[in-house]
């Protein structure tokens, strides 16, 4: 109904008399059991702005609610333009840098550090800054061409979607900009620090004059004890979100499951020969490196299908069996670690497997990993071996069920035919939570690991 009084309006009669005779024909056409509680407000704004009315929400059969509808008509426009740029806010010639929407289940973050400083000068989109999750480090950047004024958060500070930590001046010029408030605010409590320091330091003085001889003969009465290394040799940092998170994941892992690790020795003389035959080959026509991990990934996918219970998961008193298989691949990086996760790599082969790993190292190491990248997943495999790693036991990521461990390849003596012959040997470690997994389940999938990785055709005749 009130599309009327709209088209009346806005076909240019700037009569009030008309608008209140539509309003009056819209509230005599209500049906009895609407019911109004409160009469139309009549304003008319100056400057030829428009008409605005407030009305009550109407209901049919129901009571009115209290809060009133704010409609405004503008009748000689015949459109309103409205623009806004994300992640900032506009205060005329100067523009608020704001803290972007980090992720959904994120809430806030560390301002990790400053990539410019007050008086640069930046352009559209460009990063200043850089805010460190639990996971993925986010640039923030500018929403505009300018100069940045000053910093209105420091570094280390915990902050929130939403957040002012810059202004940026649009006009000014990068050689008259004052330093930040930040500098000035960090600058301004040293000399009162001293002097406060110094108007105690005659009271504090003393006190230490007459303990100074009781200390040696606590040190001659016990003169086996360890002498420390003095404080100034250390060194106190604060851990990065990331280390954090990866702290807290892995002791709860700890606490909830119980893990069990069985080992076993494969011989990888077959797949490296593969490797060695056909990588030429393989790069000319996939434009890849073919490595030893897609192999792994092949294995440890048939031994998913085999034995399903290793690829399920508890949930409270429930068995979740998923049908589905995501291979996390652990990553190291100087920040930490991070388990991006191959989607369906049932459904890839050996190219589609070491493009996909290819590209989540390039993103670890520059740190633009995405959430959704390392969300989920059913198995991990960790690679020790690339650091030189005979012999480990991994710990389950959740909210998996099991990790497989590789290490270094090693020439050592063994047993082919009778014969003692050098070969190249590596030991494989799987980390599984007992609770769902029993040690036959768990051998039965490491077995069929070694099998697939000593004899690759298996996988072509599947048996």
């Amino acid at each position: 109904m009130f599309g009327v009084v709209r088209r009346r309006v806005a076909s240019g009669s700037p009569s009030p008399w008309l608008l209140g005779q539509s309003v009056q024909k819209i509230r005599s056409g209500l049906s009895v059991s609407a019911r109004v509680s409160s009469t139309v407000e009549k304003e008319i704004a100056s400057g030829g702005c428009g008409f605005v009315r407030n009305f009550c929400n109407i209901t049919p059969g129901c009571g009115i609610n209290s809060k009133a509808m704010s409609v405004v008509f503008h009748p000689r426009s015949a459109a309103v333009r409205t623009w806004g740029r994300s992640f900032s806010s506009d205060s005329g010639d100067t523009v608020d840098v704001v803290v972007p929407p980090l992720a959904e289940s994120i809430s806030d973050g560390t301002l990790a550090n400053f990539l410019k400083r007050p008086g640069d000068r930046v352009n559209a989109d460009e990063p200043i800054a850089q805010i460190e999750t639990d996971k993925v480090t986010i640039d923030v950047s500018s929403p505009e061409s300018g100069v940045i004024l000053k910093f209105l958060a420091n570094e280390g500070d915990t902050v929130e979607p939403g957040n002012k930590i810059a202004i940026i001046s649009r006009s000014a010029d990068a050689t008259h900009v004052a330093p930040s408030e930040t500098t000035s605010e960090k600058a301004a409590p040293q000399p009162t620090q001293k002097v406060s320091e110094e108007k105690k330091a005659p009271k504090v003085e003393t006190p230490p004059a007459k303990e100074k001889p009781k200390a040696p003969p606590a040190t001659l009465s016990s003169p086996t004890e360890p002498q420390l290394p003095p404080k100034e040799r250390e060194r106190r940092v604060p851990m990065t979100r990331l280390r954090k998170r990866v702290a807290t994941r892995l002791k709860d892992s700890q606490n909830t499951f119980a893990m069990l690790t069985t080992f076993n020795e494969v011989d990888m003389t077959n797949l490296m020969k593969l490797r060695s035959d056909y990588k030429d080959a393989f790069v000319e026509k996939h434009g890849v490196k073919l490595g030893l991990m897609s192999g792994f990934v092949k294995a440890a996918v048939n031994a998913l299908q085999h034995q399903p219970i290793v690829n399920a998961v508890i949930d409270g008193d429930d068995i979740i069996y998923r049908d589905y298989i995501d291979i996390s691949i652990a990553v190291g990086t100087p920040k930490g670690l991070v388990v991006p996760v191959i989607r369906n790599a049932d459904t890839m082969n050996f190219a589609d497997i070491e493009k996909q790993i290819n590209a989540f190292a390039k993103k670890a190491n520059d740190g633009t990993l995405s959430i959704d990248e390392m969300a989920g997943g059913t198995l991990t495999i960790s690679n020790g071996g690339v650091y030189g790693s005979l012999l480990s036991t991994p710990i389950i990521n959740p909210p998996q069920s099991a990790i497989l461990g590789m290490h270094s390849i090693v020439s050592r003596p063994t047993v082919v035919g009778g014969n003692v012959v050098p070969r190249p040997l590596m030991y494989v470690a799987l980390t599984y939570d007992h609770r769902i997994i029993d040690g036959r389940e768990a051998v039965f999938f490491l077995r069929r690991i070694k099998d697939i990785v000593e004899d690759p055709r298996r996988l072509l005749l599947d048996i």
